[in-house]
């Protein structure tokens, strides 16, 4: 049988075993999953959120389903980037995998203080939630304006060494735009794509089902949406991009991957299903076994174009 190489390359240093990580805020922070999944068969393991200080999330309910996904306003409740550094990062270090923390903040000044405050050992890269609608500068527009964006990264850029992975928005008028800009300030990677805002009513009660109102949709309902956005986005810049968007099987995986996506992020398929994760691992080596492929990576971006 052909020896199969799975790992894939997210940036320098940072090289995973294979493409499969969570997405996050539908994790937590492992301890959960570690009672039925091996957490050192991930690629990497990204955190749930964190901000500077912690923060209380959105008033329940919080999660409602729709069609094809799920609507979520958690409202990125978390225990706050000291509690974790001192609580919660020596349980994840002791897996034979990466540790990628979430970050975002109410600020530009803040954004740059949590990525120097995660600059320890044990955490192996960061993803910049630039989608968090209540920070300066317009709030959500550090995440769909271009130039803004390229500030903000360059800021944070100057205070970590570590890999930096910017996640997008996709409510955008033109994503290569902020995928350029992140570039361009130092980024090492891309994440496409967040959720996108959504609504659920209860037509008895005349009310939204959401405490908050509204919340953000994912699931297999955006992945065409996801999969434009890697395409799109891995064409204009030379850093890997990560594919997250309605991931929920192996063929989904080879879809972002053709589409020019490094390694994927699965969310909402894990709350249905735990043991997703394998699932994911067994359906690509099966791929690659029948289509005698030797080296995963091999793939990304080959999508043939009529």
């Amino acid at each position: 049988m052909r020896a199969m190489d799975m790992s894939v390359c997210l940036a320098s240093g940072l090289t995973l075993k294979n493409p499969i990580i969570n997405a996050s805020g539908t994790f937590a922070y492992g301890q959960e999953f570690s009672s039925v999944l091996d957490l050192s068969s991930m690629g990497a393991i990204i955190t749930k959120g964190l901000s500077l200080m912690p923060k209380q999330g959105n008033p329940t309910p919080r999660i409602a389903e729709a069609p094809c996904g799920m609507i979520n306003a958690v409202g990125l409740e978390n225990i706050g980037s000291k509690a974790f550094v001192d609580e919660r990062l020596a349980f994840l270090s002791q897996f034979d995998t990466h540790i990628i923390v979430n970050f975002f903040a109410q600020a530009r000044a803040e954004y740059v203080v949590m990525a120097d405050r995660l600059n320890v050992d044990g955490i192996s890269g960061l993803e910049m939630n630039v989608s968090c609608p209540n920070v300066s500068n317009g709030g959500i527009e550090f995440g769909r304006d271009p130039d803004g964006l390229f500030s903000l990264v360059r800021d944070v850029r100057a205070v970590t060494s570590k890999p930096l992975i910017v996640k997008l928005s996709p409510m955008v008028t033109d994503i290569t735009l902020l995928a350029q800009a992140a570039a361009s300030a130092g980024a090492d990677g891309l994440t496409c794509i967040n959720t996108i805002p959504a609504m659920a009513i209860d037509c008895e009660s005349w009310r939204p089902i959401l405490g908050n109102s509204t919340g953000g949709l994912s699931g297999p309902a955006i992945k065409p949406v996801a999969l434009k956005a890697v395409f799109d986005c891995s064409r204009c810049v030379d850093i890997p991009v990560i594919g997250c968007g309605g991931v929920s099987c192996a063929a989904d995986v080879i879809e972002f991957m053709l589409a020019g996506a490094a390694a994927v992020e699965t969310g909402s398929a894990s709350l249905r299903d735990p043991f997703i994760f394998e699932s994911l691992l067994a359906g690509i080596q099966a791929y690659m076994e029948a289509h005698n492929i030797g080296r995963l990576s091999d793939i990304t971006g080959e999508l043939r174009i009529p």
